[in-house]
């Protein structure tokens, strides 16, 4: 065990599932054709059907199914071509239905997995148990007046995937790891936006302890945690809440809980619900959801390049190191931005400007790789005229700050500053004189046998010709002169 709370008893080990709610990317809702955009006036958005109005039947979104089975496509996952949707019978101010619709028993999407990478670089698998679509709810406010709640049903009926993992996590780093995975890999294929802020991803998090070799013990879900940093502590404050009652000879009551982030710890919710409590069955109103295998197999070969298989591209075609290429293939515009810099030209190179001197730039200037003031266009032409002798290394470090404060192009500010390389022999070669005219004692020192002193002579021809001299030609000539 890699993660363990140590306790009067001896060692446990944590168990995790995680459910998340990802919202579809869609133009309108799952079963109605009210529009889905964030942040509209509160009731703006909400159609006959969102509002359950008598009489009103629901239409199944065909995109909201297709970006469903895009999103099981990326998981690896199996994808079931006959679905069903089930009520969900329970009552609560935001649902007007009375039920929310969802997918019980038959799962668009079956088991899958995902690879996650954990900070000391070891690779595990994840497994998904399933992902099924549903309804969300309105949103309650508490805070507009002192004795009424209020309800904005804009956000009844936008469609959800639920995705479910295997109780497969065992530590919280695993947890952060999973969703930051997960989230990448519906961005690239712009199933869901991820953003957690809005609420557009946010995670159940069911959490277990038990002894090692122990089947699992009873579990606790932490409801609609809402960042990535908040699950992790979530796991740890839950974790030793549950130790601290089975080491005081306790039992675990299955409950529901939310996360106090202020306080850093759970608190109870209400008590844990089976599925019997929601007398789910089959929807009348909607029949079974049936897909065309040849439908499935046109969504996946337009799938876009994932972010394994363009690591492990961006690894064999610019020969960047691993960790390097999951540092680019993070976030897809990072990626699109490297790659536009990198073709046709020094990988290496590209990955060290990147993600160093550009992202210290846009850290500097609070700026994202969307509004960076350099663009990959831009910063490939100054990696051309290091390529072709124009500009050093140290020149072109201050090409680029120009280029991040004027937003100039490289070519514009090597002319208007007179930057070029100075790669004329006889000028380098009258700075070598000069400076061997200027330093004769170290001269000396150097030729008894001083070696180390040869460092010191190519600053100063540097210093000499103000940076621009080209070094290979500098160590070349003063070798020369040096050991004549």
């Amino acid at each position: 065990m890699s993660y363990v709370i140590e306790g009067k008893t001896g060692s446990w080990e944590i168990v995790v599932g995680l459910e998340v709610h990802a919202q579809i990317v869609s133009n309108s809702k799952l079963f109605s054709g009210a529009s889905t955009t964030f942040g509209a006036e509160p009731n703006s958005q909400v159609s006959l059907v969102d509002a359950a109005f008598p009489g009103m039947l629901p239409v199944i979104n065909k995109e909201c199914v297709a970006q469903a089975v895009r999103t099981g496509l990326g998981l690896n996952a199996r994808i079931n071509l006959e679905s069903r949707f089930d009520r969900k019978n329970y009552f609560y101010a935001d649902l007007p239905q009375g039920y929310q619709i969802s997918q019980f028993a038959h799962p668009i999407v079956g088991e899958g997995t995902i690879e996650i990478e954990l900070s000391s670089g070891e690779i595990r698998k994840i497994g998904i148990t399933r992902l099924h679509m549903e309804q969300d709810a309105g949103k309650l406010i508490h805070d507009q007046d002192p004795t009424k709640s209020m309800v904005d049903l804009n956000r009844a009926g936008v469609a959800l995937m639920e995705i479910v993992s295997e109780p497969d996590i065992r530590e919280p780093e695993e947890a952060g790891a999973y969703l930051r995975k997960l989230r990448q890999i519906l961005r690239y294929l712009g199933t869901c936006d991820g953003n957690m802020e809005e609420g557009s991803m946010r995670a159940d998090v069911n959490v277990s302890v038990r002894k090692a070799g122990e089947p699992f013990r009873t579990r606790c879900e932490i409801k609609n945690v809402n960042s990535i940093r908040f699950v992790m502590q979530a796991i740890e404050a839950e974790a030793a809440r549950q130790v601290e009652i089975w080491e005081s000879g306790g039992e675990v009551d299955q409950e529901t809980r939310l996360f106090d982030a202020a306080r850093g710890e759970t608190r109870t919710m209400r008590s844990k619900e089976d599925a019997h409590d929601y007398r789910y069955f089959p929807d009348p109103d909607l029949l079974p959801l049936v897909i065309e295998q040849e439908w499935v197999d046109a969504l996946k070969a337009a799938l876009p390049e994932l972010p394994d298989a363009k690591r492990a591209r961006f690894q064999s075609d610019y020969g960047i190191p691993f960790y390097d290429a999951g540092v680019l293939v993070a976030e897809q515009a990072v990626a699109d931005f490297y790659e536009t810099v990198a073709k046709g030209r020094d990988g290496k190179l590209a990955v060290s400007w990147v993600t160093g001197d550009l992202f210290a730039a846009l850290n500097r200037t609070s700026k994202t790789i969307e509004t960076s003031p350099v663009s990959a266009e831009a910063l490939g032409k100054m990696l051309d005229l290091i390529a072709d002798g124009t500009i050093n290394g140290k020149i072109a470090k201050e090409v680029f700050e120009d280029m991040v404060e004027t937003g100039e192009g490289p070519d514009a500010i090597v002319e208007k500053k007179g930057l070029r390389q100075v790669t004329d022999t006889g000028v380098i070669d009258a700075a070598i004189e000069s400076v061997m005219a200027s330093n004769a004692d170290k001269v000396a020192e150097y030729r008894s046998g001083k070696d180390k002193l040869f460092g010191f002579f190519v600053g100063l021809v540097m210093k000499e010709t103000k940076g621009k001299a080209n070094p290979a030609l500098v160590n070349e000539a003063l070798k020369s002169k040096l050991d004549a």
